[in-house]
């Protein structure tokens, strides 16, 4: 039993990691979220983080192969193109560009950031084990990291000030990279 939680804590953590990274990133070029947007990412991101282990384990193995092959293909082109407009509206002449907060692009965020996730209950559909319980772990490691990753990022941001956004697209594309490579 004790086994099993450092297990799915060690799964959540490595899970969280980009969402973490991707919070930290929209911590330091969005200025101006609210505490409610920061709950709304931190909200997203875990939601998604905790569904998507469950939908794995109940997609099961007759699509795993499919999904397997096209899911880190989707995430690097959400990724992908999140980060490059980030870096274009940052080169951009126009003052007035920031990166705002949307919910639909909090919502792609998170859906790409958590595509791992899907995989990992496809493992524990076929290991047989059960899965309400380590989504809800993955969830909350996951609400957590993102809070932190903001918070972290807008302490990065204040103190760098500046075009830090164009560092916020070159971060997201390599996320993109990595899922994409399946580092």
């Amino acid at each position: 039993m004790v086994f099993q939680l450092i297990s799915t804590l060690l799964i959540a953590v490595a899970l969280a990691m980009d969402a973490f990274s991707v919070s930290l990133t929209k911590g330091f070029t969005q200025k101006d979220l609210t505490k409610s947007q920061i709950f709304y990412y931190a909200l997203f991101f875990g939601f998604f983080q905790f569904m998507m282990p469950i939908l794995g384990y109940y997609f099961g193995e007759a699509i795993s192969t499919f999904i397997a092959s096209i899911a880190s293909f989707v995430g690097f082109i959400l990724l992908l193109a999140i980060g490059l407009n980030m870096i274009r509206e940052s080169l951009s002449d126009d003052e007035d560009i920031t990166d705002n907060f949307s919910f639909k692009e909090v919502t792609l965020l998170a859906i790409a950031t958590s595509i791992d996730a899907f995989a990992v209950g496809l493992t524990y559909a076929i290991l047989g084990s059960e899965i309400l319980i380590p989504s809800v772990i993955i969830g909350i490691v996951a609400f957590l990291f993102t809070l932190l990753g903001i918070f972290i990022g807008k302490k990065i941001g204040d103190y760098f000030g500046g075009r830090f956004q164009i560092l916020g697209g070159v971060i997201l594309i390599l996320i993109g990279i990595k899922i994409l490579l399946g580092f």
